[in-house]
């Protein structure tokens, strides 16, 4: 029998608390009844939801928290008066200690950053984490790294950036070798600043089995689905997902507007009702309700602070996933394999004299 995946959630992140987090696992574990979830928060609050879901409140342990992160805590000023106290602490200190598989909050982002980097540190080889989106395009899903985790990096930072999004396209896809593009102001090489193009030279001389580097992309390349993974600091990254974001809140007004405008315009918007339901579900995918921090040594999930329930619940199906497919163990074997390239790589252009000698033994 297959073991249950082991949820924490955070229960009073997010603008709305329990009364989106409950009703979202009761959803979520409708779905996937191989889970159980410990719920880190105020007891009380939590009771008044959990009891109109007998299956959850069955398949849920309750652990009392009196300290929440407000969603306008600075992540310093969380730490400080969370650490070890508060539900998001808890949540993420559960992973750690090996009694949930993976943690999830849609509570202040910055917060949970920072406390599941003291938490649970990063990997080896990982020296900063990121935080990784799932974005809608024309050909499907794409990740998007870095987009908000960290400001700056230098070409490393990118190649492991690049790294990290690989594996988990190839966890959540089921891509075997997914391409990989960073994000630059034109596609020829001479273009961008000189950090982007170092790390291009970088992943050009990655032969990898596990991924494929793209070349540069372009910001309209990201809708397009160019790329399986698009590769980015954290600055420009939280534009972009803002932007775009705000993009399909946009198209959507208009198309209110222009649908509501006349009784012609009401009646056709009637009759194609199923074609805007359609296209409502793909600006704003289940899929995309949560974003993964990636580089740590567990599994932690973030969701929108203004997400409902059924967004909630995608944000937990995304944790559930990144376990049931072995993201962690992806990600070190692609860490792996690049150090070993470039290991191999420095020794083949070392000076005969330089390299090692062969012993025999």
């Amino acid at each position: 029998m297959v073991e249950p995946v082991r949820i924490a959630l955070d229960a009073m992140g997010g603008d709305f608390g329990p009364s989106v987090v409950i009703p979202g696992a009761a959803q979520f574990l409708d779905r996937k009844p191989d889970s159980v979830f410990i719920i880190y928060g105020d007891t009380e609050k939590i009771a008044e939801h959990l009891n109109a879901f007998p299956k959850l409140r069955a398949a849920s342990k309750v652990i009392h928290s009196s300290v929440s992160v407000g969603m306008a805590d600075k992540p310093s000023q969380a730490l400080r008066a969370g650490r070890r106290v508060s539900s998001m602490w808890m949540a993420i200190e559960a992973v750690k200690s090996g009694a949930a598989h993976c943690a999830v909050s849609a509570g202040n982002t910055g917060a949970l950053m920072a406390m599941s980097k003291v938490c649970l540190r990063t990997m080896a080889q990982i020296e900063r984490p990121a935080l990784a989106a799932i974005w809608p395009t024309l050909r499907g899903r794409s990740i998007v790294l870095d987009v908000g985790a960290t400001i700056g990096a230098d070409a490393q930072h990118y190649v492991d950036l690049s790294m990290m999004g690989a594996a988990m396209a190839r966890a959540l896809f089921d891509i075997e070798r997914p391409t990989v593009g960073l994000l630059n102001v034109g596609v020829e090489e001479v273009k961008g600043i000189e950090e982007v193009k170092t790390a291009s030279r970088l992943l050009q001389q990655i032969d990898s089995p596990l991924f494929s580097y793209h070349g540069f992309v372009e910001g309209d390349d990201i809708g397009r689905g160019t790329s399986d993974v698009v590769v980015t600091e954290g600055f420009t990254g939280n534009i972009a997902l803002k932007t775009a974001e705000g993009t399909a809140r946009q198209i959507t007004a208009y198309l209110r507007e222009s649908l509501t405008r006349s009784l012609i315009n009401k009646i056709g918007a009637f009759i194609a009702r199923g074609a805007f339901r359609e296209l409502k579900t793909r600006l704003t995918p289940r899929e995309t309700s949560g974003a993964v921090l990636l580089g740590l040594d567990g599994v932690v999930i973030k969701g929108h602070g203004g997400i409902d329930a059924n967004g909630f619940s995608g944000a937990i199906e995304i944790a559930h996933g990144m376990v049931r497919r072995a993201l962690l163990q992806k990600i070190r074997d692609m860490m792996a394999l690049a150090e070993e390239q470039v290991d191999g790589q420095t020794v083949a252009a070392a000076a005969p004299s330089e390299r090692p000698l062969a012993t025999g033994q």
